[in-house]
């Protein structure tokens, strides 16, 4: 067994194990969407992409990066710095803890916000920042602190993705440096002190009451509106209403003597005794109305003989008398005359 086991033997065995060695290490895989940062005696050589790769044990090794995740312990949040050797070019979402920002009007809130980034260049990620996620981390925390610290409560929760987008712009120009692209900044909650609280909750109740009055003086205003139109219309229906019986009633006052006329025929001294009795019954009639708006009553001095007349127009035939007391019965000839 013994003359088997020789030095070259031996030797041999020796090559093969450290090129096995030398293999395993030097044969690296890299997954879908990681990227490898390779030095050749300290110095930066290339990027290993995704894939099998082959790098030089001894002689070139990998670049780690410094990377911040806050891991939850209890109910805070507590950071943690891991080096990592493959360096994930997916989008990756920061989630700091809230920071204090003070509003032009004076008041501290406390915010939380939500970082977006994405590495798309590894080269600068590692060579041009010490530690990539912190840089970034203190970047949007100053960020957001100068952003806020410019605007007061009440415009802070009206426009927040005003806050967003401002954040992101003064972020892109720094981060593009490190090779990191941002792709959004959220701000999740903001968080004030109870005497802030209760003092909007009053405000908004206060404004929901002014809204409540303005709403219903604006209901009364329109019914009243509303009311004056319908009234106006009315009146102007009634007035259409008063001209259209007065102009019948003149119509039939004007009927109403032609038919006396005809019916008495074309003797004069008739037409005569006719006019005279009804100039008389519409005087009588109106005596009353002028004895009850003035102090005085005037008889005229032919009031004799007017009253004469009516009686020898009582005297004379059925027929017309019957046809005047038709046409006058209504009184419209009477009205007619008074006015």
């Amino acid at each position: 067994m013994e003359a088997f086991i020789t030095p070259g033997l031996v030797i041999s065995l020796i090559i093969v194990a450290v090129g096995i060695f030398v293999i395993a290490k030097g044969l690296v895989i890299i997954r879908q969407s990681e990227v490898m940062v390779i030095e050749r005696l300290g110095s930066f050589n290339r990027v290993l992409e995704s894939g099998i790769n082959i790098i030089i044990p001894f002689i070139e090794k990998p670049r780690p990066i410094s990377m911040i995740r806050y891991m939850r312990m209890g109910e805070e949040y507590h950071p943690v710095t891991s080096d990592e050797i493959r360096i994930d070019r997916r989008e990756t979402v920061m989630d700091f803890p809230g920071q204090p920002v003070v509003t032009t009007d004076n008041v501290t809130v406390k915010i939380n916000g939500a970082l977006y980034y994405q590495i798309i260049d590894p080269r600068r990620a590692v060579y041009e920042v010490a530690n990539m996620s912190q840089a970034v981390e203190v970047l949007a925390k100053t960020t957001l602190r100068s952003v806020v610290g410019k605007m007061e409560l009440d415009k802070l929760f009206e426009s927040r993705s005003e806050v967003n987008s401002a954040i992101q712009a003064e972020m892109e120009e720094a981060a593009s440096k490190w090779g990191v692209k941002l792709t959004r900044v959220e701000v999740q909650d903001i968080s004030m002190p109870e005497e802030v609280e209760e003092a909007m909750r009053l405000q908004m109740a206060a404004e929901r009451k002014r809204r409540a009055t303005v709403t219903e003086a604006e209901g009364e205003k329109a019914a009243a509106i509303a009311m004056a139109q319908g009234q106006r219309e009315s009146a102007i229906l009634n007035a259409q209403g008063d001209k259209e019986s007065a102009i019948l009633r003149a119509q039939g006052e004007q009927e109403s003597i032609r038919l006396v006329l005809n019916a008495i025929g074309e003797n004069e001294e008739n037409k005569r005794t006719v006019v005279g009795y009804l100039l008389g019954q519409s005087y009588i009639k109106a005596l009353p109305t002028m004895a009850k708006d003035g102090e005085r009553v005037f008889v005229p001095y032919e009031s004799t003989a007017l009253l004469g007349s009516m009686g020898m127009f009582r005297e004379l035939a059925g027929s017309p008398e019957d046809v005047v007391r038709q046409g006058l019965r209504s009184g419209m000839v009477a009205s007619a005359g008074t006015n």
